[in-house]
């Protein structure tokens, strides 16, 4: 450890909390909050001290740790600037009451160092919040690096110096191995594997949170893993033009709403018939409110479709080297399924100097997505898995999954049907209320080789209280489940809505839990037997915070 000099100021003790980030357009926001700050300090600067990592969750313990804030940023044109702002949030107004540190920083690279001693601290300082970069350029693209000097009497952890990664040696290609967790049967995969050899239209896809989205490579449409493991997938097949991509990935959303999302999604509803269906929520799932039923159902729910698709069980890994896999992987036990684990993979290295092949500064882009460095190894994984089939003509001759038998964990949505504006609104009674207005400002994210964004659940309701204010939504079903999926977000408007069935109050609807504009999905009805329902949704809405949408329904029957 490096003890943070008095002088010369120069030499003062430091840590990263972000190397050489990527930024796109006229405004990014990168989340340097009470949450992800010591996260950030953890990964990227190599902080393993708790009292340390506890400071940077309060403005208080920050201004006790952090003398002043080294920022660089290195863009195509050096002639550029970028206007910095260091949101901290308040307590009572989480974002107008805290203190902001602003600063124009030019394109250089050269490091601008901004004093804490300077500072207009408010009274309701709180929390530090997020990172704000703007340009006047539309098309603005760079790199920020973000260092925090330490106070006196603090010791700043040595940053490590990270040898290059020989993605060819056999050290690399032993680690690749290590994520093979089970083969299982083969029998789909050969039939894909016959198909594509023979010329015949195959479609691999993808489904998934963030990651599986493209969340950390740069470009995110063919840095993920997932197009960088279907260009393997082709090679390994023949490598023509009859293999065909579908990439739904979608940041910050379980299997609980992956279910929901699959035939829209994917299957672009039934006009897609995927061959392959790579299913990767391993790191999503902690929010799913039924702990593994809704991915399980989501795993039948493929395998059970007429056309027979294989289905390989991801399990991707965040930078706290945790994962769901112990969860999940009875599933793939249970219906014999590929597995690959990339936790498996890399976090044993880790922590082996003598072994480590790479760092998780050089695997992580943020806490919880790849660089691509890190989307390249998860790739590797998989297509490891498709070389091993190939490789030794493992096929199997017969695949029977017993789907009458006990599942693994669960199977109540098997069955589940997305409900919204547009599609099987016959199958209940909706009574919209002042839910007359759709939303336009939706979670998108990016599908296939597309840069462009694609909406999420378009065909929604939303209700406005500014210019309605009949504010009760209901529907009256028969059903054994329901689900409604509503968007949160991080606009000051956002009402709370609290949710009824049969009279009784359910829960509440609050789109601040995650605050960031992004698809919920929650239960409201989930029984053993169909019984006919009358379901309310109630907004309570003020002069500010006015405005709820409800994005759709997953709806078993």
């Amino acid at each position: 450890m490096v003890k943070a000099p008095t002088d010369p100021e120069k030499n003062r003790g430091f840590f990263f909390t972000m190397k050489e980030k990527e930024f796109y357009g006229k405004r990014t926001e990168l989340y340097q909050d009470a949450c992800r700050l010591p996260n950030s300090a953890e990964v990227t600067g190599n902080v393993h001290d708790k009292e340390m990592l506890k400071l940077l969750e309060t403005v208080d313990g920050f201004k006790k740790l952090v003398h002043s804030i080294g920022v660089s940023i290195e863009m195509e044109d050096k002639e550029q600037s970028i206007d910095f702002r260091f949101q901290f949030y308040g307590k009572k107004d989480q974002y107008g009451g805290g203190a902001n540190i602003y600063a124009t920083i030019p394109a250089d690279g050269s490091e601008q160092r901004l004093y804490l001693k300077d500072v207009e601290w408010t009274e309701d300082d709180n929390v530090p919040g997020q990172i704000i970069l703007t340009s006047e350029d539309e098309k603005a693209r760079g790199f920020i690096t973000m260092r925090l000097y330490l106070n006196d009497g603090f010791e700043a952890p040595e940053q490590e110096e990270e040898s290059p990664v020989v993605v060819d040696s056999k050290e690399y290609k032993d680690m690749i191995s290590n994520s093979l967790m089970q083969i299982g049967n083969t029998k789909r995969i050969g039939k894909l594997i016959e198909k594509a050899k023979a010329g015949k239209n195959v479609t691999i896809a993808y489904i998934g949170g963030s990651i599986t989205q493209g969340a950390g490579a740069t470009p995110i449409n063919t840095e993920c893993y997932a197009y960088k493991s279907f260009v393997g997938f082709k090679k390994l097949l023949g490598d023509g033009d009859n293999i065909h991509y579908v990439k739904a990935g979608v940041g910050g959303t379980p299997s609980e709403l992956g279910m929901l999302r699959f035939d829209r999604d994917v299957t672009n509803d039934g006009k897609i018939k995927p061959d392959l269906v790579i299913v990767e929520f391993a790191v999503n799932d902690e929010g799913d409110e039924t702990q593994g039923d809704c991915y399980e159902s989501l795993v039948r729910k493929i395998l059970k479709l007429d056309y027979e698709p294989a289905v390989i069980l991801l399990f991707s890994v965040f930078a706290d080297d945790f994962n769901l896999q112990d969860r999940l992987k009875p599933v793939g036990i249970r219906y014999e399924l590929p597995m690959v684990s990339v936790k498996d993979s890399v976090v044993p290295q880790f922590y082996d100097r003598s072994k480590r092949i790479i760092t998780k500064n050089q695997f992580f882009y943020d806490m919880f997505h790849p660089t691509n460095l890190g989307h390249t190894i998860m790739a590797d994984c998989l297509i490891n898995l498709m070389h091993t089939i190939i490789e030794k003509a493992a096929i199997d001759k017969e695949y029977n999954p017993d789907f009458e038998a006990k599942p693994a964990i669960g199977n109540s949505f098997d069955n589940v049907i997305l409900v919204d504006k547009k599609d099987n609104t016959d199958m209940l009674t909706i009574n919209p209320g002042g839910f007359v207005y759709t939303d336009t400002v939706l979670q998108s994210v990016e599908r296939e080789l597309d840069l462009e964004l694609t909406p999420e659940f378009p065909y929604n309701w939303m209700y406005d209280g500014s210019k309605n204010t009949d504010n009760v939504f209901t529907v009256d079903v028969e059903c054994k489940a329901l689900v409604v999926i509503m968007k949160d977000t991080g606009e000051v408007d956002g009402a709370i809505a609290k949710a009824y069935v049969d009279g009784e109050f359910v829960r509440d609807l609050d789109p601040y839990v995650n605050r960031w504009c992004h698809c919920n999905p929650l239960i409201l009805v989930n029984q053993k037997t169909t019984a006919a329902h009358h379901v309310e949704i109630r907004v309570e809405s003020d002069d500010i915070r006015n405005k709820f949408t409800i994005l759709g329904f997953g709806l078993v029957k």
